[in-house]
């Protein structure tokens, strides 16, 4: 018997290729056609299953359970059965517009998992009885062998079992967008995060370099989309907080007004005025209390506040997202695009025993040190990535992005790639693999031959008999190695990506990486975004949290984080430490971490939810497949515009035009401007009710024929109040908003100061 969907002590990624072959049992030609469709009837097909939300007429009754919209409802029934036509249908309008508007809200909410499904390859080449087919990726089963190529979008997740130079782009799973580097080898160590499995690919992904095959270890639900997927479903989103105090509100003035009309009700009758009247009395006094505009206005508000962040490069896909803004306590960001550029740039240059740093871009052509020089240009020789500028000044890179900053640094220095390759063709090459960890290539030059070398620093050190120095040439001696090994640990620890450099002249291909001159190491990062580090800054002042999530290696993760004045006195806590943690250890200690690095997607939905435990409103960014469900989870999800999936996009509520974190600050800002307008707003509309149930109340004591009647109030509730309440709404913030703390979203409207100005 077959087995499906391994459950084994050890994971897959943990087990020689040999071993995954006899656990699933397959062979490296495939399955048979029949034990495919075997296969097939027990596990099902390779797709996502979708648990039927709500209908949309349940979804549409739903919204008329809001307490405001009861009394209204209640206020047009009784309206109508009593001959007053007009005041049912204004009031009805207003609430079939109010309830129309949350059901379209909520219905778009059910479209993520319909986006996650779409990302599922159509079709997948595998070994069918030892011949290649093309089969529909639906009916890919565990044991299937699966041939890979650039281009191709992995179809289920695969144990791979052949690999030629293979690089997958994971971006869409686990955020970090620079390919990743594959091979067969089995892990030693098991319990490690999705993005460091080297040996397996996952489905949603795409191959970006080389080729492969691979054993389907899991398809469906099974796989790690489809575990997204289960996460997605499962989220249950809360009311924001503008809905939980608009319901607050609406529970107080329905009190407020049973308790009015029953007194003032019972007091005619017992004062002997006829029954009939004295309930019509009681309609107009409900109808003075309830402010029939309010569901209006709020819309009206929100949607000039939605309007304005546009403006500053943020778009809300739900209304009242727009006020959540405002409240939001916390932010949950991701890394890299948002807090970084997402570009690799050449930080530093360690050269002849020296380090330059390029950060600043104080070394224009022929303004850097000779040693530096020479280093950038063999680099730039020994890569295939091209870069031109575009109109605004800024490089486009065409191939690998590692090389890419390399090329751009060259150019930078004067050294223009197609200038180098005129002057030393490229005339051989040793290409880069996984095993190899290095390219070394060949090129004409004066003195007859240059060979030009990069990659991991410990692999171009061990192939170099010589070294660079200040004052010359130089043997590579023991205790100079373990200087530049230093120096490159260093290097590292502060998330740098180190790179090393060397060259031999009068090469031959075959013995070119043999004996070679040692010129230097080349450190990489995706540097901070420029405005990121005040835009933190901005959040602190305004007395919002900011923490990273990343999936990135922690070195790096916090290297940024101090830079932006994200890691201060707090902790940097690993995907395996969060493992070992209860909910009730990360509740307890969640103020305290302040990066997450090599994090899943159930972590970041742990986060959140740690932090909402706390009572916090958390906005949470991020741009793959793998942060959607705690997009989704999070009071305010924020996706990437130009970097996101269309799933993460579809679970949240707010996208980023420009992926900007200072984006986000300026939607808050906003945001707490909004619910001030809506705050004024109430205030202004509950005087002149006030005012009304008084003058009404204070007729019927009197024993005086009422002042206004039921429509008579509406008007003045819908024209003379509403309309001019609008001009509130158009309210810019005010300068202090962001020097003040969040406002509590458990704490009402209706405060001490608010009751005394009204």
């Amino acid at each position: 018997m077959a087995m499906v969907h391994h459950q084994a002590s050890t994971p897959l990624h943990g087990l020689t290729v040999e071993d995954v072959l006899e656990v699933l049992d397959t062979s490296p030609h495939g399955l048979t056609t029949a034990e495919s469709t075997r296969r097939l009837a027990e596990v099902g097909p390779n797709e996502l299953e979708v648990i039927e939300g709500a209908s949309p007429w349940l979804l549409l009754a739903a919204q008329f359970k809001n307490i405001l919209i009861i009394i209204l409802l209640v206020a047009v029934g009784l309206s109508a059965a009593l001959g007053h036509g007009t005041e049912a249908i204004i009031i009805g309008a207003i609430v079939v517009f109010a309830a129309l508007l949350g059901f379209v809200q909520e219905h778009r909410a059910e479209r993520a998992i319909e986006s996650l499904r779409k990302m599922a390859a159509p079709t997948a080449r595998v070994l069918r009885d030892g011949e290649e087919r093309v089969v529909p990726a639906r009916d890919l089963v565990p044991g299937d062998v699966v041939l890979l190529r650039v281009g191709d979008r992995i179809p289920a997740d695969l144990r791979l079992v052949e690999t030629v130079n293979l690089q997958i782009d994971e971006a869409s799973l686990t955020g970090e967008s620079v390919p990743v580097e594959k091979d067969v080898g089995a892990l030693s160590e098991l319990d490690v995060a999705v993005a460091d499995r080297h040996d397996m690919a996952y489905a949603g992904t795409n191959v970006t370099y080389g080729r492969g095959r691979g054993v389907v270890a899991a398809t469906g639900m099974q796989t790690e989309f489809g575990q997204i997927a289960g996460m997605l479903q499962s989220v249950e989103v809360g009311k924001t907080p503008l809905q939980v105090n608009l319901d607050r509100v609406g529970k107080v003035l329905a009190g407020v007004a049973l308790v009015v009309v029953a007194l003032i009700v019972a007091l005619g009758v017992f004062r002997g005025q006829d029954p009939l009247e004295m309930f019509l009395f009681g309609i107009a006094l409900a109808v003075a209390v309830v402010p029939e505009a309010l569901p209006a206005v709020v819309t009206i508000s929100l949607a000039i506040g939605m309007q304005r962040i546009v403006k500053r490069n943020a778009l809300m896909r739900r209304l009242p997202a727009v006020e959540t803004l405002g409240s939001t306590s916390v932010i949950c960001s991701d890394k890299t695009g948002t807090l970084t550029r997402n570009e690799m740039t050449v930080r530093e240059v360690y050269a002849a025993g020296s380090s330059v740093s390029l950060d600043g871009g104080d070394h224009g052509p022929g303004g850097a040190p000779r040693p530096v020089a020479d280093v950038l240009m063999v680099a730039s020789l020994a890569s295939d990535a091209t870069v031109a500028l575009d109109d605004d000044g800024r490089w486009i890179i065409r191939g690998d992005p590692t090389e890419g900053a390399i090329v751009a640094a060259a150019s930078n220095l004067g050294l223009d790639k197609l200038d180098l390759e005129a002057r030393h063709p490229r005339v051989g090459e040793i290409p880069f693999s996984s095993e190899r960890k290095r390219m070394t290539t060949l090129h004409e030059a004066p003195a007859g031959s240059l060979a030009c070398s990069k990659g991991a620093a410990e692999v171009i050190l061990d192939s170099c008999a010589t070294l660079v120095t200040p004052t010359g040439v130089a043997l590579l001696d023991d205790a100079t190695r373990q200087a530049i090994v230093d120096r490159a640990e260093a290097m590292a620890a502060n998330g740098i990506r180190v790179l090393g450099v060397a060259r031999k002249e009068n090469a031959e291909l075959a013995t070119a990486e043999e004996g070679m001159t040692f010129l230097g190491l080349i450190g990489l990062v995706d540097p901070p975004r420029a405005e990121a580090k005040a835009a933190v800054a901005d959040c602190h002042t305004a007395g919002i949290e900011v923490v990273m999530i990343t999936g990135d290696h922690p070195a790096t993760a916090a290297s940024i984080a101090r830079e932006l004045g994200i890691l201060t006195e707090g902790r940097v806590v690993t995907g395996r430490e969060l493992d070992q943690m209860s909910d009730q250890d990360l509740a307890s200690q969640v103020a305290d971490l302040e990066v997450y690095a090599r994090v899943s997607p159930a972590d970041k939905l742990r986060v959140v939810d740690a932090w909402q435990g706390r009572g916090a409103v958390v906005a949470m960014t991020g741009d793959g497949v793998n942060d959607a469900p705690a997009l989704k989870k999070a009071d305010i999800g924020v996706a990437m515009g130009i970097t996101g999936t269309d799933v993460s996009k579809e679970a949240s509520e707010m996208i980023l035009l420009d992926d900007n974190f200072a984006s986000i600050v300026a939607a808050v800002e906003e945001g707490r401007g909004i619910f001030e307008n809506i705050k004024k707003y109430l205030m202004y509309l509950l005087s002149s009710n006030i005012g009304e149930i008084l003058l009404m109340a204070g007729a019927t004591v009197a024993g005086l024929p009422l002042p206004l009647s039921a429509v008579q109030i509406l008007y003045v509730n819908l024209a003379t109040d509403g309309l001019p309440a609008l001009a509130l709404s158009v309210d810019p913030p005010q300068e202090e908003l962001m020097r003040r703390p969040p406002r509590d979203p458990h704490r009402g409207i209706f405060t001490r100061p608010v009751v005394a100005l009204m």
